[in-house]
């Protein structure tokens, strides 16, 4: 199953008008059960789905409020802009800042011949995610390769996006149709997007038996999966790492997921997941930071590490940044923050020549 992209799962405290400095633009606080689309009687798959419009929302929200600068995040939305809580807002803000910075750092690291060999980032279950739009604006990326594996249907909205959006079809040329939900583009810069419609759940037989050329098995590698792993079966999201290891020498991959630790917030984070009737097989396997970094041994990566948005939060951010923040939106529940960012686990691995710095690189921006 191709989970979608950065489900919010911070939005099970509710997702409306909330407290703080700077009040909201709703009405009321809408019922924590409630985050769009009612999933009476939906597919599970179309349940997980629905969780992006969730999580685009609050990406808008956390950049209309001033966190973080990203200017495709309103494309994404349609009708007006919703106020998230600002326990929500700067939840968003770390796992987007966050994960930038691993991505970052892995293509940083990367130290490539003069043969014209690109960087590669395959992003899971991608939904109307942005970070490729950014990334592929930065400075030096022309050599960048930015893929998303998705639902047919989702490959579908993020084309028509693209195409209906003046500044985003700017932005990416050579625009062609798509075919069977995938398509691909060049970006003005000289880098390359491409949007593949797979079912993960598949990837071991339909994928492998027609993998698309654009996927390179020979440059160095980043898998991203942001909250996409978990809604798969166990067997399921080991085939997918299968699949990666098997036919790449130079792999890396980033892990974002919710952890239950066994403890009695974890334990009210599962119930609410039940309620939606979202189902995570992650949170029965991997409950804990230890759990996620055994996964990625398991699956064959060498060099293996984690951090938790707390950790983020506390030693990736410094205290210049955190004032700012402070001033544009005041947080009351301190102590529910820390709580809350204890459950979220960012774990990553690598295997290959070439990957000598990534993780010291990441590990001294929590020093």
């Amino acid at each position: 199953m191709a989970a979608p992209s950065i489900p919010n799962l911070l939005t099970l405290r509710g997702g409306g008008h909330g407290g703080g400095r700077g009040g909201g633009r709703e009405g009321g606080r809408r019922d924590p059960g409630n985050h769009g689309t009612s999933a009476s009687g939906a597919s599970p798959d179309a349940i997980v789905q629905d969780t992006d419009t969730d999580a685009a929302v609050s990406r808008l929200s956390m950049v209309d409020l001033g966190y973080f600068h990203d200017q495709y995040a309103r494309y994404f939305v349609s009708g007006p802009p919703t106020r998230r809580l600002p326990i929500i807002n700067r939840g968003t803000y770390v796992r987007t800042l966050a994960l930038d910075l691993i991505v970052v750092a892995f293509l940083s690291d990367m130290h490539f011949p003069e043969d014209g060999r690109p960087k590669q980032v395959i992003s899971l279950g991608a939904g109307t995610d942005t970070r490729p739009f950014r990334m592929l604006e930065m400075p030096n990326m022309a050599g960048l390769v930015y893929h998303e594996i998705d639902f047919e249907p989702t490959c579908r909205k993020k084309y028509q996006i693209v195409r209906s959006t003046p500044g985003l079809a700017g932005c990416l040329q050579e625009l062609p149709a798509t075919q069977g939900g995938s398509w691909s583009a060049r970006h003005r810069r000289g880098g390359r997007y491409h949007c593949h419609a797979a079912d993960l759940r598949n990837m071991h037989t339909d994928f492998a038996s027609a993998m698309p050329v654009s996927i390179r098995t020979d440059v160095p590698t980043l898998i991203l999966s942001e909250c996409c792993l978990c809604y798969l079966t166990e067997r399921d999201s080991a085939r997918v790492l299968d699949f990666f290891h098997s036919r790449m020498a130079r792999l890396a991959i980033i892990i974002y997921e919710p952890m239950p630790l066994d403890d009695v917030f974890g334990k009210i984070m599962v119930s609410n997941l039940k309620a939606r009737r979202i189902k995570m097989p992650s949170l029965e396997r991997y409950k804990d930071p230890m759990a996620q970094e055994g996964r990625l041994r398991e699956a064959g990566f060498r060099t293996v590490g984690y951090a938790t948005i707390k950790d983020a939060w506390d030693q990736w951010i410094d205290a210049e940044e955190k004032e700012r923040l402070d001033v544009l939106e005041g947080l009351d529940e301190v102590e529910e923050w820390q709580l809350l960012a204890a459950h979220y686990v960012l774990a990553w691995g690598t295997k290959g020549a070439g990957f000598g710095s990534f993780g010291e690189v990441i590990m001294d921006s929590m020093s």
